[in-house]
C-alpha cells in the first residue's frame, strides 16, 4: 500500500513538473515571439533641393516597396525657409512638395504638389489616394486629380469638420509651426453655435451617403473593388465606396451599427480616459483590412480598436493602454507581413511608442520607442506602414516632422 502510494506520489511530481516545464516554455515561446526592430539610421537620404519635410499625414508603402509620404509643407517656420529668400542668408530651407516618392534605399524618385491632407493609399496601377476634405485620386505623373469622391457642398468648420486648404506660399515665409505651438493651444478659438451645429446635423444625418467632414484614413481593398474612408463627421464614419465608379455602398458607426441608428447627441461620444467606452466613435478614425476580410478601427481619442467584417458586423473591440488622455493612444494601424498577420503594429501619438499586439486577441507583447528627437525614438509619433519584408515606416507630426524605418532584428 505504501509502496503504491510512493509511486502515485513521484508519478504526480513528475507530471506536474512536464507540465510547470510545458507552461514555461510556452510563456518564454510568447515571449520570445514579441517581434524585435532596429533602427535604420540610413533610410532616408537627405531630400533634394534642401526640401524640408513637415509634418507626416500619410504613408503608404506601393507594390514595389516604395514609400509614399504626405507631408504638411506648411508647417514650415520662418527660420526653417531662409533659403527662399533673395541673396538667401542660409542654405536651408525650402519649401517641399506635399507628396514625395522614396524608393528602398531612401532615395527621393518622384514627388508632387497636392492640397495638403490626412491619410492616403496608392493602388496597383500607381494612383495615389489622398484624403482631404474627401478623397481624390491623383495620376502621379502629372499630380493632377482624376477622380473624387462625392461629399456635401457644405463645411461645418468644427471638430476638424472644416476644408483643408493649402494657401498660396509667400518664399520664406512660414507658420507658427505644427499646431501653432508644442503642444497645439486652443487659445482665443471660438466655441461652436449649438444652433448651427444642429442645424447642420439636421441637414446632413449620419446616414448622408457622402463625405461630410475630413478624411482620417483611406484603405484600397482591390480584390472587391473597393475603397474604405474614415469619415471624421460625428466623431467618425466607416464609408465603403466603389474603387471604380467612387460611389458609396456601405457605412457603418461603432459597434458596427448602421449609419441610420448613428447619434447625433454629443453625450454618446463622451470619454473620460479609464472610464467606459464611448457608444459611438470618439474621434480621430483610421482603420486598415486584414487579409482574412476583417476591418479593424482605431479610435484614437478613446484608446480602442474595434474589429468587424467587411459588411459592418462587429467581432471584438481592444483597449489599449487605457488611461492615456490628450490625443489618445489607437493611431495608425498596420499588420505584420507573416501570412496569417499575427501581429497588428499600431502607432501611438501621445506616448510616442509603437505597440506591437497579438492580432487574435489584442493582448500587448511589447512597445517600441519613446518621446525624443533622437534618431529611433519619436515626437509625434503619427502614421506607420509595413513592406513586405516586414520592414516597419514610421511619420511624425508636431516637433518630429520626419519619416524613419525600421528593419527586423534577429
Amino acid at each position: 500500500m505504501n509502496r503504491n502510494w510512493s509511486v502515485r506520489c513521484r508519478a504526480f511530481i513528475g507530471l506536474a513538473g512536464i507540465c510547470l516545464f510545458a507552461l514555461c516554455a510556452a510563456l518564454t515561446a510568447q515571449a520570445q515571439s514579441a517581434p524585435k526592430y532596429k533602427f535604420d539610421p540610413e533610410w532616408p537620404k537627405p531630400l533634394p533641393n534642401n526640401w524640408k519635410m513637415g509634418g507626416v499625414t500619410g504613408l503608404a508603402v506601393d507594390k514595389d516597396d516604395n514609400v509614399w509620404v504626405l507631408d504638411r509643407p506648411h508647417d514650415l517656420r520662418d527660420m526653417e525657409l531662409r533659403a527662399e529668400l533673395p541673396n538667401p542668408p542660409s542654405d536651408c530651407c525650402t519649401l517641399p512638395p506635399s507628396m514625395i516618392h522614396i524608393d528602398k534605399n531612401g532615395d527621393v524618385i518622384g514627388s508632387f504638389d497636392a492640397p495638403e491632407g490626412h491619410g492616403m493609399a496608392v493602388d496597383s496601377k500607381g494612383f495615389v489616394y489622398i484624403g482631404q476634405d474627401t478623397v481624390r485620386k491623383y495620376d502621379p505623373k502629372t499630380g493632377k486629380p482624376v477622380g473624387e469622391v462625392p461629399r456635401v457642398p457644405d463645411r461645418l468648420a468644427v471638430n476638424g469638420e472644416a476644408a483643408i486648404t493649402s494657401a498660396a506660399h509667400v518664399p520664406g515665409k512660414g507658420s507658427p509651426g505644427p499646431l501653432g505651438t508644442y503642444p497645439g493651444s486652443t487659445e482665443g478659438r471660438k466655441p461652436p453655435d449649438p444652433a448651427v451645429i444642429a442645424a447642420f446635423r439636421a441637414k446632413y444625418p449620419p446616414s448622408t451617403p457622402m463625405i461630410v467632414g475630413n478624411i482620417e484614413e483611406i484603405r484600397l481593398d482591390e480584390p472587391a473593388h473597393e475603397l474604405y474612408a474614415s469619415d471624421s463627421y460625428l466623431g467618425g464614419r466607416v464609408m465603403v465606396f466603389d474603387l471604380d465608379t467612387l460611389q458609396f455602398k456601405r457605412g457603418w458607426a461603432a459597434y458596427g451599427r448602421p449609419l441610420s441608428e448613428m447619434s447625433t447627441d454629443d453625450n454618446d461620444r463622451k470619454y473620460t480616459p479609464g472610464g467606459p467606452m464611448p457608444k459611438e466613435f470618439r474621434g480621430h478614425l483610421t482603420l486598415n483590412i486584414s487579409t482574412d476580410g476583417y476591418v479593424y478601427a482605431a479610435d484614437r481619442m478613446a484608446n480602442r480598436i474595434q474589429v468587424t467584417t467587411k459588411q459592418g458586423k462587429f467581432v471584438k473591440e481592444f483597449i489599449l493602454a487605457p488611461t492615456t488622455g490628450g490625443g489618445g493612444s489607437t493611431g495608425g494601424v498596420a499588420f505584420s507581413p507573416d501570412k496569417g498577420q499575427k501581429f497588428l503594429f499600431i502607432s501611438d501619438l501621445s506616448n510616442n511608442h509603437i505597440w506591437f499586439l497579438n492580432r487574435e486577441d489584442g493582448e500587448v507583447l511589447s512597445r517600441m520607442g519613446t518621446m525624443s528627437q533622437n534618431g529611433g525614438q519619436f515626437m509625434g509619433l503619427h502614421m506607420i506602414a509595413v513592406d513586405s519584408k516586414g520592414n516597419i515606416y514610421t511619420g511624425e507630426v508636431s516637433n518630429g516632422e520626419r519619416v524613419q524605418r525600421f528593419v527586423p532584428a534577429k
